[in-house]
């Protein structure tokens, strides 16, 4: 029956959108001035969150306006070296709101390294290529969202020099942008006192637990409104995953990926550790989408991609030092909100070996046990937690039986019903311990 309900849902929005009008033009983010800040003032002066520019549009899908608002927002945020950064944000607003706006921060999983593939871009009607794909799909995910009258918030999590897999700049993104929000109140509809919940799968997942852990010490301000997190296929500890996917069939391309990610976020220079090969598949990834890695490199492995000298990615200090800053738990304090947690545990579907040594098993690129371990740290620390794990299912397979908990614990969240905890029945994991550093 939830099922049939979505499918009514997107047809309904998308039926709607047919009668709004037809396909449009949209300029990439890369040429449109929108997605710059020419002001006088240094952006150093100007405060996280501060709206710079607005717009509306229609909310598309595939191209086609539906009948939903979207107000785009450019603010001032930060990146992952602590620099002032610009980025933007869509405010989906629903066709009926009744009483204070309820927000849904939800967080993409679109992965990638190229501007042109962030979700603002698809939300006015561009970006129709297969890294683009991504958000086009999750459109049909928040319509349901947007139905029951939610107003939804879609931030562009890896900024506007997307930055793959730099999570704690994912977080501020994400928090900067429900700043936005609030400070553009007149047009979004979203006040100081709108209750939050936020919601992401894979690389929506970590977004949404940096912005939470950040939250406290970061954002206050959006804290005290934020009522739960839901995250599934959770990035922990990037170096752990490294070492999963190492040689698989189907994520080994997702290394490379995260290597140009986190040397374009920090700013550091990799490439005197890579090997031609390594090099020749660096220069190859810098404007990549997980649709153009999944499967193309299989069986890559880091000795192939680094020289003899660096045979570990232990062995190179730059990337050591940025990998200890992606851990995820190592932020100032805990979540002040309960958590949902879904993690799927059988990677063996997908290609990805269950029994490497100190990994365990994982869905075939994240790691069960890590998930495990931050769930029972957050526990320790007084948060209510829900960790469930498909022991059954993978990565792309456990989506499923995520979203089908999430969406409804988060509306319960919004109901103000007591949020469930399993704290006690959560198997030990992996240490989470940063690489040593020389």
């Amino acid at each position: 029956m939830r099922l049939r309900a979505w499918l009514v849902s997107f047809v309904a929005v998308s039926v709607l959108g047919v009668a709004a009008g037809s396909a449009t033009a949209a300029v990439p983010p890369g040429q449109d001035p929108f997605y710059s800040y020419s002001g006088t003032t240094p952006l150093s002066q100007i405060a996280p969150g501060t709206v710079l520019k607005s717009r509306t549009t229609s909310m598309h899908i595939v191209g086609i306006p539906t009948a939903i608002t979207a107000v785009q927002l450019l603010y001032r945020s930060t990146g992952q070296r602590g620099q002032a950064t610009v980025n933007v944000t869509s405010i989906l607003k629903p066709l009926l709101q009744i009483g204070t706006a309820r927000v849904v921060s939800y967080q993409s999983f679109y992965d990638s390294l190229n501007q042109d593939d962030e979700p603002s871009y698809q939300v006015t009607g561009g970006g129709l290529s297969i890294g683009g794909a991504i958000p086009q799909l999750e459109s049909g995910l928040v319509q349901p969202l947007l139905l029951a009258g939610y107003t939804i918030a879609v931030p562009d999590t890896e900024g506007q020099a997307a930055d793959f897999a730099a999570g704690p700049e994912y977080g501020y993104n994400t928090l900067d942008g429900l700043r936005a929000a609030v400070n553009a109140r007149s047009q979004t509809g979203v006040s100081s006192s709108s209750k939050i919940g936020m919601i992401g799968y894979s690389g929506g997942a970590i977004a949404t637990e940096w912005a939470a852990e950040l939250a406290p010490s970061y954002a206050p301000d959006v804290d005290r409104n934020l009522i739960g997190s839901a995250m599934g296929g959770v990035l922990v500890d990037p170096a752990h995953n490294l070492h999963y996917v190492d040689g698989t069939p189907i994520w080994a391309g997702v290394m490379p990926m995260a290597i140009v990610g986190v040397a374009r976020a920090f700013n550091i220079n990799l490439t005197p550790y890579l090997s031609a090969k390594g090099t020749e598949v660096y220069n190859a990834m810098q404007k990549t989408s997980i649709t153009n890695v999944l499967g193309q490199y299989p069986g890559l492995t880091w000795a192939q991609m680094a020289k003899p000298q660096y045979a570990t990615p232990e062995s190179v200090p730059e990337y050591v030092h940025a990998a200890n800053q992606l851990i995820m738990g190592t932020a100032p304090g805990s979540p002040n909100h309960p958590l949902f947690i879904g993690q799927g545990a059988n990677g063996i579907l997908e290609g990805t070996p269950g029994d490497k040594p100190g990994i365990g098993a994982g869905d075939g690129v994240m790691i069960a046990g890590d998930v495990r371990t931050l769930a029972r740290q957050y526990c320790a620390a007084g948060v209510k937690v829900q960790y469930d794990q498909y022991d059954l299912t993978s990565h792309v397979t456990s989506a499923i039986p995520w979203l089908g908990e999430a969406v409804p614990w988060l509306t319960a969240r919004f109901a103000g019903l007591p949020a469930p905890k399993n704290c006690s029945s959560i198997a030990a994991g992996n240490a989470l311990t940063p690489i040593p550093e020389s």
